[in-house]
């Protein structure tokens, strides 16, 4: 993509209604333009973080086995009668009426949908254990939509839904979820620490939240500060095995880590030594519940055991906050000059920015390097407008690719260019053949 024909409506100044740190950066980069409060447009840079974050979620979601389809935005609302729910979920669901005079409602959630669709198609244990998901826009009516991304009304999510004939498999799903969520926050960049939470609308006895740690943070948090040592890596694991997906979760929600909502003070001090305590804020990205038979058993959504015995299903809703995480990677990843994104979401891999656009040699360069970079598989970003230097520095570091490559005349006459780090700001003179190799073999087992 060359930035002369590409859209990307950067902003010199601050929008006055931007409060915290990814949101002013995304409207400054021109990665969202509000349609109403709590509503956004994602323009072309955001949208293809979006679909960076997506793919991740899909490729990390169907290794743990789970079965990606999709559901409509809008529901029926006797669906949500059938579970008690309709009118018990309060004035965050909106509520419409089409002109059948027929009640529907835009979803907040599916957990009603699914088991709908479970029990017209699913009869027997054989065909158990069973995870379908999707990613879809959803709709809260949150009364003070604020933060941008982070509170907003109309969101973009990954919801989950488990189907298991027993307790002991469900609990297994739910443990194969953690493990899956790990390994997809950690491909983006981030540290998600699973922490006990209260289950809210959902429901059920056995929940945890995932939360990223930021000032900006909506959720005060408690935890061990051994927990923040702890990473998945790049370790192998069967999603078969109850073993091993049992471990983990052992291994990564054994130290004690809570929101407000479950913090007991006593068990802190009990539990963690004086220096270890830490207190901060957190953003949510992800939930994880099981509830059991909460749905299926008023909606009939029963199986044939071994037995012959008709028996409801035990459930669990699994869900990732897709659009939200852009904000909580940019609160995590930012400085005074912009958003740094780590290489699992950026929306381009590396920028190229030709110093003097129309000097002959600087021109030929960068058209060279744009296409050696793209047939090493990697989506370069080439400014080539006629700006100012700094102009173009700026733009790179607001928009935040973690790399560069810096062309000018003075290099080339040295057979040089210059590749550097937006993150550490670290920069080094290679050959354009080199500059694209080091490129190529950082981003080598992350696309």
């Amino acid at each position: 993509m060359r930035l002369s024909r590409y859209f990307l409506p950067v902003l010199k100044e601050t929008p006055s209604e931007a409060q915290i740190a990814s949101h002013r950066l995304m409207l400054r980069a021109g990665m969202i333009k509000q349609a109403s409060a709590g509503i956004y447009s994602w323009l072309p840079l955001g949208y293809r973080v979006l679909r960076r974050i997506e793919q991740i979620v899909h490729e990390e979601q169907q290794k743990a086995g789970h079965i990606p389809m999709l559901m409509p935005t809008l529901q029926s609302a006797d669906l949500w009668r059938e579970s008690g729910r309709y009118d018990a979920y309060g004035p965050e669901m909106l509520r419409v009426r089409d002109r059948q005079d027929r009640d529907l409602l835009y979803g907040p959630t599916n957990e009603e949908m699914i088991t709908d669709i479970f029990r017209s198609h699913v009869s027997s244990y054989r065909e158990l254990p069973m995870t379908l998901y999707h990613i879809q826009w959803k709709f809260r009516d949150e009364v003070r939509p604020r933060f941008g991304v982070m509170r907003g009304r109309e969101f973009l999510m990954k919801d989950g839904y488990n189907f298991d004939l027993t307790y002991e498999d469900a609990m297994h799903a739910y443990n194969r979820h953690l493990v899956s969520y790990l390994r997809t926050y950690e491909r983006m960049g981030l540290q998600a620490i699973p922490m006990r939470a209260e289950s809210g609308p959902i429901g059920g006895d056995d929940t945890h939240e995932f939360l990223v740690l930021a000032e900006t943070g909506e959720s005060e948090v408690f935890y061990d500060s051994e927990i923040t040592e702890l990473t998945f890596g790049e370790r192998k694991i069967d999603y078969e095995s109850r073993e091993e997906c049992q471990a983990v979760l052992e291994e990564f929600t054994s130290r004690y880590a809570r929101t407000d909502d479950t913090h007991v003070d006593t068990e802190f001090e009990e539990q963690v030594p004086e220096e270890r305590r830490r207190r901060a804020r957190g953003i949510e990205v992800g939930q994880i519940f099981y509830f059991g038979t909460k749905y299926s058993e008023p909606m009939g959504a029963t199986v044939v055991d071994d037995q012959g015995n008709h028996v409801p299903v035990h459930m669990g809703s699994h869900g990732i906050g897709v659009s939200r995480l852009l904000g909580a990677i940019i609160e995590a990843n930012h400085d005074d000059n912009g958003i740094i994104w780590p290489e699992g979401v950026t929306p381009f891999h590396v920028g190229i920015v030709n110093l003097k656009q129309g000097d002959e040699a600087a021109d030929l360069a960068c058209e060279q390097l744009y296409n050696a970079v793209v047939e090493a598989g990697l989506e370069p970003l080439y400014d080539d407008r006629s700006e100012r230097a700094g102009a173009k520095f700026a733009t790179m570091d607001l928009i935040g690719l973690p790399w560069r490559i810096t062309v000018g005349p003075r290099g080339l006459k040295n057979g040089v260019v210059e590749l550097t780090s937006r993150r550490t700001g670290e920069s080094e003179e290679l050959t354009p053949d080199q500059a694209v190799t080091k490129v190529a073999q950082i981003y080598a087992g992350k696309l």
